[in-house]
């Protein structure tokens, strides 16, 4: 062990050419002054990156700072547990993006400054998972927790308001806690308040986390011009030129995936807003913020299509527009691409409703990890899908209310289907009327006009 201490002393202070030569990781040095020398590690061109992980393991335990990759771009990281180099992460991030610092900020939990509006998240909490957001973003709001489990890991930053007394924000440091919020753009009170959150899915902070018993605090800082550090010689030249630092441990990936910063949003309640417009453009977050409602039959071909366009009609009516939700249909036996019975099309079109698009499809992965309420005809039907996939069993109901049947009609005369409508539209406002008032999302004001044209590619659902 204390080898490996002597190692990383050496990393921090820099060591011979002869000793980075015999490490499996490629360390090269930048053409810096000695004690400004970083060692950057190649994480394309090493034998072992096991090597590299531990070593940045090790480093973060024991106060330091270091630069790592992620799939937007570079960024600092350092270990939630220890204030001091909290402290100097968020110094250099303050110092590089030009924001204004206070000099009396000795007091516990005062960051000595407060982000801006426009750089709102450059300072976050970064957890390992989706589930680990949820011991820290508490409460979890019906919207913070569709965000979460949709965006992560990926290039989206999430700030959300946190409550100190329910959230495991409280056993950080006082002061790492104070660090968040400011960097979430609020002043720390005792109530909490805001925390910015990213689940990085790259995979070399995915290793990392595996070795930390608690969470990252992660820095975004600019070069002069106001771009993204993309690589790493270009986070410490961002680094360098903002506070005349180097850091002792750069981890090189090549150029980040997506070349660009991420997507901050803040969430309050059901309310919503872009904070800066990244990878995920407007258009993409418009989507991802909306309930996914799935009914559900057996064959995908008479009721789960006729309550899909039943409840499109309920949603129009009541809201003005049908698309505050996407709303699908899926069978739990159902094949692709099979149209809807001709009893549905004609009900339907009795009713002034278009059902002749009507692809079938089956219940798979892909629907039941984005569905907020799945409504099912049947009580066998929900029974089946809480057995495939039993950790979504809160979100799977009956349509019926009260845990009955909608009778299937198939094979039976049209009566029978307007029956069978009558009653999923009498079951469909009901659920309308009972869902809580923060399920449907409440717009707030973008960055810039949906008229702008896209900044940035993004993918979508």
């Amino acid at each position: 062990m204390q080898a490996a201490i002597d190692e990383l002393e050496s990393l921090a202070y820099g060591v011979p050419l002869a000793f980075a030569s015999e490490f499996s990781g490629h360390p090269r040095w930048m053409d810096r002054p000695p004690h400004k020398v970083p060692m950057i590690y190649d994480l394309q061109t090493t034998d072992d990156p096991r090597d590299i992980v531990h070593r940045s393991v090790q480093a973060l335990v024991e106060g330091q700072v270091i630069g790592v990759p992620s799939e937007t771009v570079y960024g600092l990281v350092a270990s939630s547990l220890c204030p001091a180099a909290v402290r100097r992460l968020a110094q250099w991030t303050a110092t590089c993006r030009g924001w204004s610092t206070e000099s009396d900020a000795s007091t516990a939990g005062q960051a000595g400054f407060v982000a801006p509006p426009a750089d709102a998240g450059s300072i976050a909490l970064c957890v390992r998972s989706t589930e680990a957001v949820g011991d820290f973003l508490m409460p979890m709001t019906i919207l913070g927790r569709r965000l979460s489990e949709r965006c992560f890991p990926g290039p989206l930053t999430l700030i959300a308001d946190c409550d100190d007394t329910v959230s495991a924000m409280s056993c950080l440091p006082e002061s790492v806690a104070g660090t968040l919020r400011a960097g979430a753009g609020q002043r720390p009170s005792p109530a909490g308040g805001p925390v910015a959150f990213r689940v990085s899915g790259h995979r070399l902070l995915s290793h990392i986390h595996r070795y930390l018993s608690a969470p990252l605090v992660w820095g975004e800082i600019g070069l002069p011009d106001a771009s993204p550090p993309t690589t790493a010689e270009k986070l410490q030249s961002a680094l360098n030129a903002g506070t005349g630092e180097s850091l002792p441990l750069l981890l090189d990936d090549g150029i980040s995936r997506y070349g660009d910063e991420g997507t901050v949003v803040r969430v309050t309640g059901n309310h919503w807003h872009v904070q800066r417009t990244g990878v995920i453009q407007q258009a993409a977050m418009n989507q991802f913020v909306k309930p996914v409602i799935a009914l559900v039959c057996t064959g995908n071909t008479c009721r789960s299509p006729m309550a899909e366009t039943l409840l499109r009609e309920a949603l129009r009516r009541k809201f003005g527009r049908e698309d505050v939700a996407r709303v699908v249909s899926a069978g739990v036996a159902a094949g692709h691409g099979s149209g809807a019975s001709p009893q549905s099309v004609e009900v339907m079109g009795r009713r002034g409703l278009d059902l002749t698009g009507h692809a079938s499809q089956p219940l798979e992965d892909s629907l039941m990890s984005m569905a907020d309420l799945v409504l099912t005809m049947t009580r066998r039907h929900r029974d089946a899908i809480v057995a495939a996939w039993p950790d979504r069993a809160e979100r799977v109901f009956t349509l019926r209310r009260d845990g009955g049947d909608v009778s299937d009609p198939v094979g039976m005369p049209v009566d029978v289907y307007e029956q069978c409508a009558d009653q999923i539209v009498s079951e469909l406002e009901g659920w309308l009327s009972e869902l809580p008032p923060d399920f449907f999302p409440s717009d707030g004001p973008s960055e810039g006009s949906d008229d702008e044209p896209p900044r940035h590619n993004a993918g979508s659902e």
